[in-house]
C-alpha cells in the first residue's frame, strides 16, 4: 500500500495545472517570471484569478492523495502526501522541472492534517502581510508545519519533508534577493 500510494502520489502531483492553463493561453511559463510552473508565476503571467485556480488545482492535487490513501492507511496517506509534493516540484512531464511545492504541501496538510491547516495558512498570510514577500512567507508557514508536528508530537519526519522540500525550491528566491541587497 505504501508503495502503491508514493508511485500514485508523485504522478498525480506531477500533473501540472499551470503549465496546461497557460499552453491553452499560447503561453509558455518557463520563459516568464521565474519559469516555474507554479501558481505565483501563472498568476503573474496570466492574472491573478489564473493564479488563484492554479493553487487551489495544487492544493487539491496534495488533500485526494494525502486524504484518499490516509482513509485506508495514516502513513500511505502521508508518504502520498509528500510524494505528491515531490511529483510537483519534479515532474517528469516538465523534464524534470516543477514549482515551488506550496500549495502542495498545504493540500497533503489538509489531507493528513486538517486542523494543523488554518495555523498554516494564518502564518502564510501574517507573514506576507508583514513582508509583502510569497517566498518568505511560503518557507516560514512549511517551517510552521514542523514546528506544529513538534509540539504535537506527531509526523515529525513527514513534516520535516515537508518543509525542507519547500525550503530548499526557495533557496533561488533568496540567493537573488541577497544579489540585490
Amino acid at each position: 500500500m505504501i508503495v502503491v500510494a508514493g508511485l500514485l502520489g508523485y504522478l498525480i502531483g506531477a500533473v501540472s495545472p499551470a503549465t496546461f492553463l497557460a499552453r491553452r493561453r499560447g503561453v509558455d511559463l518557463r520563459g516568464i517570471g521565474s519559469g516555474n510552473p507554479g501558481a505565483s508565476n501563472a498568476g503573474r503571467a496570466l492574472g491573478r484569478r489564473t493564479g488563484v485556480v492554479v493553487a487551489l488545482l495544487d492544493v487539491l492535487k496534495g488533500l485526494v492523495v494525502a486524504a484518499g490513501f490516509g482513509m485506508v492507511d495514516h502513513r500511505a496517506g502521508l508518504v502520498a502526501g509528500v510524494a505528491a509534493v515531490l511529483g510537483h516540484v519534479t515532474s517528469p512531464f516538465l523534464r524534470g522541472r516543477g514549482g515551488k511545492g506550496v500549495a502542495t504541501a498545504l493540500g497533503a496538510v489538509l489531507g493528513s492534517h486538517p486542523l494543523w491547516a488554518p495555523v498554516v495558512l494564518l502564518v502564510w498570510v501574517l507573514v506576507l502581510g508583514a513582508s509583502r514577500w510569497i517566498a518568505l512567507a511560503s518557507v516560514v508557514a512549511a517551517a510552521s508545519i514542523l514546528v506544529i508536528a513538534a509540539v504535537v508530537g506527531e509526523d515529525v519526519v513527514w513534516a520535516a519533508a515537508l518543509a525542507v522540500v519547500v525550503v530548499v525550491r526557495h533557496q533561488t528566491n533568496f540567493m537573488r534577493r541577497l544579489a540585490r541587497s
